[in-house]
C-alpha cells in the first residue's frame, strides 16, 4: 500500500451561507489524501497499475463548480464522488478550506476534513 496526496489544490468557487458569497465567491483549497495499492505500478512503470492523480483532480474540480452553503458538503460531494470514482482507495481525507472567509475579523482559512 501506498499513500497518494493531492496538495494545495486551489479553485475559485461559489460557496457560503451568505448570498454574497454566493455571488462574489472565494478563494478555496482542497488536499485529498488516501491510500491505494501500487504494487503494480512500482514493479511496471505503468499508470494503469495505480490510481491516476490527474482523474482525481478533475473529480475534484467538477465538484467545487457545484454551489453549496457548507464546506462539509462540498467535503462530503467530494470524498462520495472519489469513492465511487476510484473503488480501490482506502483511508480516504479530503479538506477543503475557505481562504479569508467574512467572520467578522481576520482569519486566515477555515478548514473541514471529511475522514472516510
Amino acid at each position: 500500500m501506498a499513500v497518494i496526496e493531492l496538495k494545495g489544490m486551489e479553485f475559485f468557487a461559489y460557496h457560503g451561507c451568505f448570498s454574497e458569497e454566493q455571488i462574489i465567491g472565494n478563494r478555496f483549497m482542497v488536499d485529498v489524501s488516501f491510500e491505494c495499492n501500487t504494487i503494480k505500478a512500482e514493479q511496471t512503470d505503468a499508470l494503469a497499475g495505480t490510481v491516476d492523480y490527474q482523474e482525481v483532480y478533475k473529480v475534484v474540480k467538477s465538484q467545487m463548480e457545484i454551489k453549496s452553503k457548507l464546506l462539509e458538503h462540498v467535503g462530503r460531494r467530494i470524498s462520495d464522488a472519489i469513492k465511487n470514482s476510484f473503488p480501490e482507495i482506502r483511508l480516504l481525507s479530503v479538506k477543503v478550506c475557505k481562504c479569508h472567509p467574512p467572520l467578522g475579523g481576520k482569519i486566515d482559512m477555515v478548514l473541514v476534513e471529511i475522514k472516510d
